[in-house]
């Protein structure tokens, strides 16, 4: 299938990604749904947006890893067609705990998932976005969060650390593709109700910490979503290099 519209998500077997793939799907793009481990997840969202009668397909692979980018964006190259849209959001969470008990393979590991992930992704839809290599344009979304901002004291520093490289990733690649076609924008989620937490030791973690809100609720993955989207779609035309805070208030 060719379309207009084509949108690569990556980590959009559950939580915000998944959210994220079914309203592209929504909104008409087709879409490459991305998950490096859980198969039958991946494959539920896909059900759902063929239901819906939406077009996408998934590809299992792990975007730390650069040969397995590539097999990534070929797929989508050669079943969909011409990226319009990353969205990179596959990222993992460690149990919480403090700085000085992070060893260095877990540092490294959730730098490599986090960080590595978003370059490898964003490299490959440069090479097909920008007019540089003659590329007709396209939309960069990065999901970052609010631990780049707060650096998750006695929790998830390293994480924190992670997001904060993604940040600064999308600063920098905005500025150096937005004479190309391409613009680069992403969200900082905070406390919103997914499956991370429990990864971090802590399924409850956002109950346990909505008092601290100004709004005195925790987000939902669907609101992280319509930010991506709005980002990706020609109603942000003018923004790049942007960042919105979804996190209540804080």
């Amino acid at each position: 299938m060719n379309s207009n519209k084509i949108a690569v998500i990556t980590g959009a077997s559950r939580g915000i990604g998944a959210d994220t793939a079914k309203l592209f799907a929504r909104k008409g793009y087709a879409v490459c749904i991305n998950d490096v481990s859980n198969d039958v997840a991946a494959e539920s969202v896909k059900d759902e947006i063929l239901q819906d009668g939406g077009h996408c397909i998934t590809v299992k692979a792990d975007v730390s890893v650069a040969s397995e980018v590539k097999r990534l964006f070929e797929t989508v190259d050669r079943e969909l067609g011409c990226l319009s849209v990353l969205v990179n959001n596959a990222a993992i969470l460690k149990t919480q705990c403090r700085l000085d008990e992070i060893s260095e393979e877990r540092f490294d590991r959730v730098l490599k998932a986090n960080v590595m992930s978003c370059f490898l992704c964003c490299k490959e839809a440069v090479k097909r976005m920008s007019a540089k290599y003659n590329g007709t344009g396209g939309t960069i979304v990065n999901v970052s969060s609010g631990a780049a901002r707060s650096g998750s004291p006695n929790e998830y520093i390293d994480y924190a650390a992670s997001k904060g490289a993604v940040d600064t990733l999308t600063r920098g690649l905005s500025l150096e593709v937005a004479a190309e076609g391409i613009r680069g924008n992403g969200v900082r989620p905070g406390f919103i109700y997914t499956d991370m937490h429990a990864s971090g030791g802590e399924p409850n973690r956002v109950d346990r910490l909505k008092e601290k809100i100004p709004m005195q609720r925790g987000g939902q993955p669907g609101e992280v979503a319509e930010a991506i989207y709005w980002l990706a779609s020609d109603n942000s035309s003018y923004a790049t290099g942007t960042f919105i805070d979804l996190t209540g208030g804080l």
